[in-house]
């Protein structure tokens, strides 16, 4: 059961890799590269799980958490060419 499960999470793995080599525009790259990071949350969590060490799941946090601050990060520079500009409020 883990086994299938493992394969079905590498495929779409695989699958969001070919979208970010593939991907027709910057946004849809940024995504699929998201979507990677996501992926290999989920794949850290099932096979900690599987080889019974729940502690796996403190990895895969702390994983998904410095993927969804790189995601923002990326998609900061790639909107305003600068992770420190400041909006046209004053708002950073």
């Amino acid at each position: 059961m883990f086994v299938a499960a493992l394969l079905a999470v590498l495929a779409s793995m695989v699958l969001a890799l070919t979208r970010a080599l593939v991907g027709p525009t910057l946004y849809d790259r940024i995504l699929a590269i998201n979507i990677f990071g996501t992926k290999t949350v989920l794949l850290i969590a099932v096979a900690g799980f599987a080889a019974g060490r729940p502690d796996f799941l403190d990895i895969a946090l702390v994983y998904a958490l410095i993927n969804f601050v790189g995601t923002i990060a990326v998609m900061r520079l790639s909107h305003y060419g600068d992770l420190g500009a400041a909006d046209e409020e004053g708002v950073l």
